[in-house]
């Protein structure tokens, strides 16, 4: 399964990196992301072009840590929310909703 969304590794000390525009997307995501998660999309948005062999170096050097979608059953997807949802026929309630929101 493809890969979707992407998140620098905070434990991962200094790495060596040979490779030019890996070191520039490097610098990207520290400067965008930092250590919060991001997806290609968000990449794009950001204009970065010819990025995706400079993502897979980061992951193999293990700076950048891949996340595959979230799966629940072969073939379908899930999804991942803050709150948790109740959904009625008619409608639709947030059970988790705090203070915070």
């Amino acid at each position: 399964m493809e890969t979707s969304h992407y998140m620098k590794n905070y434990e991962a000390g200094h790495v060596p990196i040979r490779v030019t525009k890996s070191k520039q997307l490097l610098g990207v995501i520290d400067k965008h992301f930092g250590t919060l998660a991001f997806c290609r999309r968000w990449l794009d948005r950001l204009d970065q072009t010819k990025y995706l062999m400079a993502l897979k170096n980061l992951c193999d050097l293990g700076i950048v840590d891949p996340y595959p979608p979230l799966c629940d059953i072969k073939g379908c997807y899930t999804a991942q929310y803050e709150h948790t949802l109740y959904l009625r026929p008619t409608c639709k309630e947030v059970l988790t909703r705090g203070d915070d929101y």
